[in-house]
């Protein structure tokens, strides 16, 4: 899991568990609110629709009602027919953003200018002018969104809705009912199939407006039977069962006039008492939606401070811990990379009588100081790493001390070889004064031999000891001799092929170093390359850099470039690299850079590829180790091609090696 590596990942992980199970509880419920919000806005915008939907159904209800008395016969009719006319497209120019209304206006009253020019002629069909404007309606009633709509959540809504759907369509019964026997009594009497259509409408309105008692409130109720007690709709009564009594299709005398005038009425009263249970859906809706939107809000605010809540306690339960192991990790720190090797370092440069008595460096007087605040845990942490930092001093305390103990032994050590071999090359070289066999001379040049090569390796051991003051001072050498003498303290020295070194005097206090570092050198590539391969030493002024170089060529088995780099930061003499921690295979790169640092800035040692394979190694001195040129001044003669194939790579690996360096320092 992401984090659970870390503390205050974990105590992230442990608090984000009941956050998100909190936070889904809170989700569900402001889902459940934001659910009932989406509801009530809907309801309040389908009633708003249903309101102008039964607006239009109103006017074309009157005007299926004139068309039906004007085809019958009463001419009366026709100036109120043009009104109704006029208010019927007022009407349908309003519904038309409505999609699902414009299909129906689409589908069914897209015939309505044809139905009226042939109504206006009077070449109409009374009963089929009836079927189709009652079509219309019944298919503007159809889409009506509050005969679809059931709403379970708030009881008062569903029945406002309900009483909505049941009184509009009692209303169309009696509108319908005023259309039919309007054509009835201006023709005279029932035809065809009208006497049956009209019982039938007298049902259907019998049947809704019972269902609408059902479900509509007290004030509701008394608003219809209201609206059918009023004058005229006592005198429409009469007209119906004046209607009744013709069944036997008998001619009727009845005003039509009269008769549409009272019905009119009375849908109008019923329009009215709809329009009224539409405001009371309506408000309902608004007042629902209002209560939604202010549950929603309550919850949002309630859920998003309980998280924040939540958050800040987890926020402050992880910060007590982290910060205390915040402090701790940057003591362990502190005294991993500062206190300790800064105690160590003071151990190692202290006298040895004095080493035990040395406390750490800057250490605090009270472990738990930068730790207040934090856990007992965390306290008992804070001493036991306190008790590792003495602890740790003191294994350093005695590792110093064997360090020291050990390098004194060695250094001892290599003093006494030295002064053994000293004696020895004193006898040797009065031996050889006194020996006049050339084969036992000759002998005695090889025992000279070896204990000059024992005298360096002893050399060594000092300068790898840090304790060998340099050989005694002398008078400058040449820049031959300097080579020479290295050569001579090298194994094989027959291998060695000194190519040209242009002439140089050496100062006397560098001769002895100069000397030891290029025997080195020689060694190690006479140890690296084939034994038929020889080992070219050349040396030359480079007048650019007011230098003089020497370089050591062999042709044996190279080095990778990551063993040349770490080879060329020991030869350079600034490595931190101890001696008894060095691989002993490297102990000649350490004599070297010792010597080379010892020698002084500007004296570099490194080593680059040689062309064709093997190994390069290129030693410049500077100018202040070298010593004016007895006899007449001359120009330095020119570089030969080798030479500055072997100067050319040397400035390359050095313009390398300072790069890394700069790009390793910049990491």
């Amino acid at each position: 899991m992401p984090g659970w590596r870390s503390i205050r990942g974990r105590v992230a992980v442990v608090i984000t568990v009941p956050i998100c199970l909190l936070l889904a509880v809170a989700g569900l419920a402001v889902y459940g609110r934001a659910e009932a919000l989406g509801d009530a806005r809907t309801t309040r915008s389908e009633v708003g629709l249903s309101l102008r939907i039964q607006a239009l159904v109103h006017q074309l209800q009157r005007e299926r009602g004139l068309t039906n008395g004007l085809l019958g016969g009463e001419g009366e009719f026709r100036s109120p027919l043009t009104a109704t006319r006029k208010r019927v497209d007022t009407a349908l120019r309003g519904m038309r953003p409505e999609s699902a209304v414009e299909d129906v206006i689409q589908r069914h009253l897209q015939r309505l200018a044809d139905i009226r020019a042939a109504a206006d002629k009077g070449s109409a069909d009374r009963a089929a002018t009836l079927t189709f404007y009652t079509t219309a309606v019944d298919a503007l009633n159809a889409v009506d969104p509050v005969a679809e709509t059931t709403t379970g959540t708030d009881r008062q809504l569903h029945d406002d809705l309900a009483a909505l759907r049941e009184l509009a369509a009692a209303k169309e019964s009696v509108a319908l009912e005023r259309g039919l026997l309007n054509g009835v009594f201006a023709k005279g009497g029932f035809h065809d199939r009208e006497y049956l259509t009209f019982t039938e409408v007298r049902a259907t309105r019998l049947a809704a407006l019972a269902r609408y008692r059902q479900t509509a409130t007290a004030p509701q109720r008394a608003a219809v039977k209201n609206a059918f007690a009023t004058e005229d709709a006592e005198r429409a009564t009469a007209y119906e069962n004046r209607a009744e009594d013709a069944a036997d299709g008998s001619a009727m005398r009845a005003d039509a006039r009269s008769w549409w005038d009272a019905m009119t009425v009375l849908v109008d009263d019923l329009y009215a008492v709809q329009q009224s249970v539409g405001d009371d859906a309506r408000d309902r809706a608004d007042r629902l939606s209002h209560d939604a939107e202010t549950g929603l809000a309550a919850y949002l605010v309630a859920g998003a401070l309980m998280a924040a809540l939540v958050a800040g306690l987890a926020a402050f339960a992880s910060r007590s811990l982290t910060r205390p192991l915040g402090a701790l990790t940057a003591a362990a720190h502190d005294v991993a990379r500062h206190r300790l090797p800064a105690t160590v370092a003071r151990i190692q440069q202290s006298p040895p009588d004095h080493v035990e008595l040395l406390p750490p460096a800057d250490a605090p007087d009270n472990p738990d100081a930068r730790l207040l605040g934090g856990a007992a845990e965390i306290a008992e942490v804070a001493a036991s790493l306190h008790q590792v930092e003495h602890t740790a001093l003191h294994l350093a305390t005695q590792q110093a001390s064997l360090r020291r103990n050990t390098t004194e032994s060695l250094a001892n050590l290599g003093r006494r070889n030295q002064n053994l071999v000293r004696r020895q090359l004193s006898l040797i070289t009065r031996l050889e004064r006194q020996e006049l066999d050339p084969d036992a001379l000759a002998e005695l040049f090889e025992l000279d031999h070896l204990a000059t090569r024992m005298r360096r390796n002893a050399e060594s051991l000092l300068v790898l000891a840090g304790q060998n003051p340099p050989r005694p001072t002398a008078a400058p050498a040449d820049g031959l001799e300097v080579v020479q003498s290295a050569v001579a303290e090298v194994e094989h020295y027959r291998r060695v092929l000194i190519a040209t070194v242009e002439p140089v005097r050496v100062r006397g206090h560098a001769v002895a170093d100069v000397a030891h570092l290029l025997a080195e050198l020689i060694e190690n590539g006479l140890t690296f390359s084939p034994p038929t391969e020889p080992v070219e030493v050349h040396g030359w002024h480079d007048a650019e850099d007011h230098a003089y170089c020497i370089a050591v060529v062999d042709h044996g088995i190279g080095m990778s470039e990551a063993d040349k780099e770490r080879a060329n930061a020991r030869l350079s003499g600034t490595g931190e690299e101890a001696l008894l921690a060095a691989p002993t295979r490297v102990l000649g790169h350490l004599v070297v850079g010792r010597l080379a640092h010892r020698l002084g800035d500007g004296t570099q040692v490194h080593l680059f590829d040689t062309t064709g394979g093997g190994l390069s190694a290129l030693l410049a001195l500077p100018g202040r180790l070298l010593a004016p040129v007895e006899g007449p001044s001359t120009s330095p003669p020119p570089v030969r091609p080798a030479v500055s194939s072997l100067l050319n790579g040397f400035r390359a690996g050095v313009a390398r090696a300072e790069a890394q360096s700069k790009q390793g320092a910049s990491s």
